[in-house]
């Protein structure tokens, strides 16, 4: 059955970051099992790029520092530079409210962008997913450019009792903050086929 977005993900792995990885950070790989949507051949590469990071997924994954939380109210932020279109729409961006992420009871929620101008907010729960924000197109999503490259700022706005996720400053959606885990690690989430330039990821209230 074909992979729908980046949902329907087995074969689990997590797998010790090389030596050239940043300090402290872990990766957890979700391999397709999708015949029709396979993994790239290859190893990803996740190091340190200037200030911030350089992802290489030929597989998708997540990468978080166990050191990196936020509780309660907080803005989380990140940019992202993708630096080639991939063949076909796959997503990146921040994670947040992570717990038990090298374990089979992961849980976290992500809010992602693509190439086609599109972004999504959805909840992982071990092995299953659900939608918080359906894929929806929004002009605030940069699309490539000629040189094949788009840099997106995103944010996740924790309120008292709502979210706002935002992208290049503009407010893209909003959700009531009940129902959706919030406080716990941060960090990124890269699908597979892409190469992603991360810079400014962090928290703060």
């Amino acid at each position: 059955m074909k992979r729908t977005l980046i949902a329907v993900l087995a074969a689990v792995t997590i797998i010790p970051l090389s030596a050239q990885a940043p300090k402290g950070w872990r990766m957890r790989v979700d391999r397709s099992t999708s015949a029709s949507d396979p993994d790239a051949p290859g190893t990803i590469k996740f190091v340190q790029s200037g200030a911030g990071f350089h992802a290489t997924n030929p597989q998708a994954a997540i990468y978080w520092n166990p050191a990196n939380t936020a509780t309660g109210a907080y803005t989380l932020k990140g940019t992202f530079t993708l630096m080639k279109p991939s063949g076909h729409t796959n997503y990146y961006g921040l994670v947040f409210g992570g717990s038990q992420l090298e374990g089979a009871g992961e849980n976290y929620t992500y809010f992602l962008v693509a190439q086609d101008g599109t972004f999504l907010v959805k909840k992982r729960e071990g092995e299953a997913t659900s939608d918080v924000v359906k894929k929806t197109s929004n002009d605030a999503v940069k699309k490539p450019g000629a040189d094949g490259k788009s840099t997106n700022a995103l944010e996740v706005r924790v309120g008292a009792d709502k979210i706002d996720y935002v992208v290049n400053g503009t407010v893209v959606q909003s959700t009531p903050k009940s129902g959706v885990k919030t406080d716990g690690t941060y960090g990124i989430r890269v699908n597979h086929l892409l190469e992603v330039q991360v810079d400014g990821l962090a928290a703060t209230k």
